[in-house]
Parts: C-alpha cells; sequence; structure tokens
C-alpha cells in the first residue's frame, strides 16, 4: 500500500502547506523571519508580532474590512495582535519580527541620512524608502541594525567608519538584515538606488 494512501487527508494538507512555508522563508534570524510570497504571520498570534509587507508588485491585502491596494515599494504595518488576509495579486514579502529578540546593536553615534522619505514610525522600528539619485552622494549618517529590500538594480560605493572603501552591486528583490553602521554612501551605478528599509529603534537607555 503507498505510504501516501496510509495517511490522514489533514496530515498531508498540513504536510503540504509546512513544506510550501519552508521554501518562502528568506531570511531567518533571532530578530526576524521574512517570507516571499507566503504570509504565515497573517493571523496574528504569540509568535507574531509587528509585521511589514512589502509590494514588490501590485498587491491586495485586507485588514479589519479594509482592503489595502499596494504598488511595488509600498508597505503595510499591522501591529502585534492585527490580523489580515493572505495577500493576494503580484510577489510580496512579510517582514515579521520575533517576539523574544536580542537587544537592538547600534552604532556608537545616530546620525540621521537625508534624501530618504519615512513612511512608517512605530515604537520599536522605522520604516523609510531610501533613495539616492546616480552619482549623488549621502553625507556620513548612521544605521542601527534593519532589513533591507531592494527595488532597483544599480551600484553603491561606501566608506564605513574605520573600514576600506568597498563597492557593492545591488541586485532588485533581494532581501537582507544589515549590520549597524556609520558610512559615506555615493551611487555610482546607472539608476537611482532605491528600497524599504526597516530599521530597528536603539534601545531605551
Amino acid at each position: 500500500m503507498p505510504l501516501s494512501s496510509a495517511l490522514p487527508l489533514t496530515f498531508l494538507l498540513w504536510l503540504a502547506v509546512s513544506s510550501m512555508q519552508a521554501t518562502s522563508v528568506v531570511l531567518d534570524n533571532p530578530y526576524v523571519r521574512v517570507n516571499r510570497d507566503a504570509a504565515p504571520c497573517a493571523t496574528a498570534s504569540p509568535t507574531c508580532v509587528e509585521r511589514v509587507i512589502v509590494a514588490l508588485g501590485a498587491t491586495d491585502v485586507r485588514t479589519d474590512g479594509t482592503a489595502k491596494k499596494l504598488i511595488r515599494g509600498q508597505v503595510a504595518v499591522f501591529a502585534e495582535g492585527q490580523s489580515y488576509t493572505v495577500p493576494t495579486g503580484g510577489s510580496y514579502f512579510e517582514v515579521a519580527f520575533k517576539p523574544k529578540r536580542p537587544p537592538v546593536q547600534s552604532p556608537k553615534d545616530m546620525i540621521p541620512p537625508d534624501k530618504n522619505a519615512i513612511v512608517h514610525d512605530a515604537e520599536r522600528f522605522f520604516v523609510f524608502e531610501e533613495r539616492l539619485e546616480p552619482g549623488d552622494t549621502r553625507t556620513r549618517h548612521s544605521h542601527s541594525q534593519r532589513v533591507v529590500v531592494q527595488l532597483n538594480k544599480t551600484r553603491l560605493q561606501q566608506w564605513p567608519d574605520g573600514e576600506a572603501e568597498l563597492v557593492r552591486d545591488i541586485v532588485p528583490d533581494g532581501v537582507a538584515f544589515n549590520a549597524p553602521v556609520i558610512h559615506v554612501v555615493k551611487n555610482v551605478g546607472e539608476l537611482p538606488l532605491r528600497g524599504i528599509v526597516i530599521e530597528l529603534k536603539p534601545e531605551r537607555r
């Protein structure tokens, strides 16, 4: 007898959903879990606190009976205890913060970056759209730990404090969790830098 015929249908469905969610995880660390085109944290639970949907295409999501229509680069932010529907339409990332996470790592000096646009300010993090035109330079500034979703292909030249100069190729639809830094950045690519950054706020002292 085939193994599948001997297993309950509910178990097989659970196995299929679990497998799909596992393959959708693109970033997982003690602070945050990011899924692409899956929303295992759509239903509020003790393991799913603050969450951010970052649209990579035209995406619809509903919460509290209200529909949110997002286009590429827009976000929807959900507080702890708030549920929403699994997004439909285009591709997206679900960024879910973990309830018990280590202390936030921040540089010794906090220097706000210029030329960006804040799109959401929450108690423990803020979200901004990162912008830098080709040939433009962002003067010395700092970041705490953060999730970065890149939207355009370009190239950055960077001068981190106390480290060697480096050049980074930016890949669209990439996602990363970046360490704290103080640096100067120049866009040496052909397209504008455009990304969504979800930055953790420094610990209160």
